[in-house]
């Protein structure tokens, strides 16, 4: 696990906090603890990649609300919740509102490492592909704009010939054009050219 990653623990419980920031350092895990949602919110200035553990029944500001507030300010953070046995419900309302997994108390220390050992391989594939859709943007950015007219006539699944007569140039023209956005975009084939397109155009 990557030396930068910290478990956040986040729990009004402080006999919780302690366990799970004892089992996690243990097993050499940096941890973080807050005594409340809001207390964590307070601190995502200098938040640290990684994950968070969070109680799903707190007193002033349940887990899922916290979960809420998170997705509103677009923070992509695997989160794990941790619920009474009573509170399955709302465990199940936390994953839909984009909680990783959710475990019952009281949990079993290989339930929790084992989750950990999730939300780390998730945090990794949703870093990855910010950084492909940070270069997506990049490229996209480089295009002229003939090029990008050219790009959106080929994503309309138009014919060169037909964006040939739409732009008033030359079919010719059109497939220097699409060899020079194949360059640009570093896309193999216009199947992939179409679909790196569109899914920077979605994430816009």
């Amino acid at each position: 696990m990557p030396a930068s990653f910290v478990v956040h623990i986040v729990d009004d419980d402080e006999a919780v906090r302690q366990s799970l920031a004892f089992l996690l350092s243990t097993a050499g895990i940096p941890v973080r603890v807050y005594e409340s949602a809001t207390s964590f919110l307070a601190g995502l200035a200098s938040l640290q990649a990684g994950c968070l553990i969070t109680d799903v029944r707190m007193p002033d500001m349940t887990g899922i609300e916290l979960l809420q507030r998170l997705r509103a300010k677009n923070i992509k953070l695997p989160v794990i919740v941790i619920t009474g046995h009573g509170d399955i419900p709302l465990a199940v309302e936390a994953m839909r509102s984009g909680a990783l997994d959710f475990i019952e108390k009281p949990f079993a220390e290989e339930a929790i490492l084992r989750a950990v050992r999730a939300a780390e391989e998730r945090g990794t594939k949703l870093g990855r592909r910010s950084e492909e859709e940070t270069l997506v943007a990049a490229r996209l950015a480089s295009l002229s704009e003939r090029e990008r007219q050219v790009l959106d006539g080929l994503v309309a699944g138009n014919a060169n010939k037909t964006i040939a007569h739409a732009l008033g140039i030359s079919p010719r023209t059109v497939e220097v054009y699409r060899a020079n956005l194949m360059t640009k975009m570093q896309a193999k084939s216009l199947s992939e050219l179409i679909r790196i397109t569109l899914a920077a155009r979605t994430v816009d």
